[in-house]
């Protein structure tokens, strides 16, 4: 068993102001985790709206959003294109291989990626980037491995908190919600 110190705030947010790539499983993460089928047979997923736009604003704040997952869904590919995200790798349990096949093309460094996960395929990712991040009803040994923990389960708003998080870190947050407020509460 890992037994890491815990992460200091400042730790965490020393990290996240770092960070130029998010990427996202989905199974625990951007659901629930539980797996829905129909009497035909069709899968079905659920997704949080607010960590679709926390997504789309983090985006917009200049952070790139990927998607590893280990199924394979035209659900995943449609919801990855409803909210901007050009890159998608599906259908893979090696996760670090699709994880290099996502930046074959362009330069990269561990440090400036984060990566949320849940369950142990994830860990070939998560023990290599330089924010690790897990939801908490994640596997054991994924909480133990995590920069932090979010307080929002998958599914439930856990990729929300995880973008709200980034912005802060990197002040970006205030610029990406103006837009929302009335003149007299910016």
């Amino acid at each position: 068993m890992n037994q890491q110190q815990p992460h200091t705030e400042q730790d965490i947010r020393d990290k996240l102001s770092r960070v130029r790539h998010l990427i996202l499983d989905v199974d625990g993460v951007l659901t629930d985790g539980r797996l829905y089928f129909d009497n035909h047979g069709n899968e079905l997923k659920t997704f949080h709206t607010l960590d679709g736009h926390g997504i789309k604003m983090l985006q917009q704040s200049g952070v790139a959003v990927a998607i590893i997952t280990g199924r394979r869904s035209s659900l995943v590919e449609k919801r990855a294109h409803d909210l901007g995200i050009t890159r998608l790798i599906q259908g893979r349990e090696d996760k670090y291989t699709a994880f290099l096949e996502l930046f074959a093309n362009e330069p990269y460094d561990m440090q400036h990626i984060a990566y949320m996960g849940d369950d142990y395929p994830d860990l070939q990712v998560m023990t290599r980037v330089g924010c690790p991040i897990a939801v908490p009803n994640a596997a054991p040994p994924v909480l133990e491995r995590a920069l932090f923990v979010t307080e929002r389960s998958g599914g439930m708003g856990a990729v929300r908190e995880v973008c709200d998080r980034i912005m802060h870190a990197q002040d970006t947050f205030n610029a990406a919600l103006a837009p929302y407020l009335a003149d007299g509460d910016r």
